[in-house]
């Protein structure tokens, strides 16, 4: 049964990706100057909108602070964020693959024009709160995905999602920096009018650019009359062979570095002794390794290894991390640190990524997206809670031994299983 549900998959796989190729080839509603033009503006959305995103980010603590909310309320601020992007992600996927990228994209832009709308008039603790609902459709990175996705061959997937940890990079760099330098000098509010204005443009970029249209016609019909809100249908995505194996290798291989990540604005004032401006640069540190990693470094090694083999090397180096973390005294031992635990998190996220869009039909990339999605929400979620325990109790250390003995028994499983069931090289 289990070979039959694999070659059941893989004939799946094979007759999307055949599917795909003749629509992107000669006989495709888009040319390759067209296609090529379309992916940059969804990289350009995905960038800008995560500008923006780290721009409040950066902002919220002291707008939230000057509301007169402590640091428990703020917890509970990170967490209804969290909660709704975690709830939204599986929805906007399913979202995507019934009415199409466009219409997907131009609902995430338009709902973080209404964040940034309602925060720049927060100006009581309710209306903060109330601010977060858009958060539950603001996912532009999943449908820059998802474009990316529509308009690649299986062999181009990995290097093109990879390209996306630039924009990632640029984010961060750019989106700190910026909520700093405007709230500082014009006031408090001003960052939010500037994700307003960027998130009404970015709304107009992906109406102008991105097309009604991507995939294949025959893909938008397999389930035309479904219910986006269907949980059935979400987790049917599960038992497609390997699915369920690869998502819990990409959940919990980062998950303990993700708690410390959590933790990370405390750790840095108490464990490494760290001024407000040092973590800032810290995070353009951070921007800088992810640009680097993701936008020159994934995309090469997928032309050379398979995605097997990278799977598990990201776990193996996830596992080295846990041991570096572990031992880790000063910053300056963080630093080195941060290389291989950049490279290990870019490189698991897009391979997986990569992998489980495989996995599924092209009619559900969309919501395996959205699902994957979930995952980062996920760990905002939890992370306050476990995060604040672990270091409580045990420590910065106890983050770097739970990592490394989680990976190294997610390292033993891939090397034993035959975890992806195919191996795939870009060309």
């Amino acid at each position: 049964m289990s070979t039959m549900n694999t070659k059941a998959g893989s004939g799946v796989g094979e007759e999307a990706s055949g599917i795909r190729s003749k629509t992107l080839g000669e006989n495709g509603c888009l040319g390759e100057v067209k296609r090529g033009q379309v992916i940059l503006a969804a990289y350009l959305i995905a960038a800008l909108e995560l500008t923006f995103l780290f721009m409040q980010m950066g902002v919220m603590p002291y707008l939230a602070k000057s509301l007169g909310l402590d640091s428990v309320g703020f917890g509970y601020l990170q967490t209804t964020f969290g909660v709704l992007q975690l709830v939204g992600g599986p929805v906007f996927g399913r979202f995507a693959d019934q009415f199409g990228t466009r219409a997907a994209l131009i609902l995430s832009c338009a709902s973080g024009s209404a964040f940034f709308l309602l925060t720049s008039v927060s100006t009581n603790i309710p209306l903060l709160f109330l601010s977060r609902l858009p958060a539950v459709f603001m996912h532009g990175l999943p449908g820059a995905q998802k474009v990316i996705t529509d308009l690649t061959t299986s062999s181009q997937r990995a290097d093109a999602l990879g390209k996306l940890g630039l924009c990632f990079g640029i984010g961060i760099i750019i989106g700190s920096a910026l909520g700093g330098v405007l709230s500082t000098k014009f006031g408090i509010f001003v960052p939010m009018y500037v994700g307003l204005v960027g998130n009404v443009i970015n709304t107009m970029i992906a109406i102008v650019w991105i097309p009604l249209q991507a995939k294949p016609k025959s893909d938008h019909h397999v389930k035309e009359h479904s219910n986006v809100l269907s949980i059935r249908e979400i987790l049917r995505l599960m038992k497609f062979p390997g699915v369920m194996e690869v998502f819990i290798i990409k959940v919990f291989a980062g998950l303990p570095i993700g708690l410390f990540m959590i933790m990370f604005s405390i750790i840095s004032m108490d464990f490494f002794g760290l001024e407000a401006v040092e973590s800032g640069y810290l995070m353009s540190y951070f921007g800088v390794l992810q640009m680097v990693v993701q936008g020159l470094v994934v995309g090469k090694l997928t032309k050379h290894c398979t995605e097997r083999t990278l799977l598990r090397f990201s776990v193996f180096i996830f596992a080295v991390v846990g041991l570096g973390m572990a031992l880790m005294r000063t910053v300056w031992h963080y630093c080195v640190v941060a290389v291989p635990m950049v490279f290990a998190f870019s490189t698991l996220g897009t391979i997986t990524d990569s992998i489980l869009t495989k996995a599924v039909p092209s009619s559900d990339t969309g919501t395996m997206l959205g699902i994957c999605a979930s995952v980062h929400p996920l760990t905002r979620t939890v992370g306050p809670t476990i995060g604040g325990v672990l270091y409580k109790q045990f420590g910065v250390s106890s983050f770097g031994y739970l990592q490394l003995i989680v990976n190294i028994g997610l390292f033993v499983y891939l090397v034993k299983s035959n975890v992806p069931l195919s191996e795939v090289k870009s060309h």
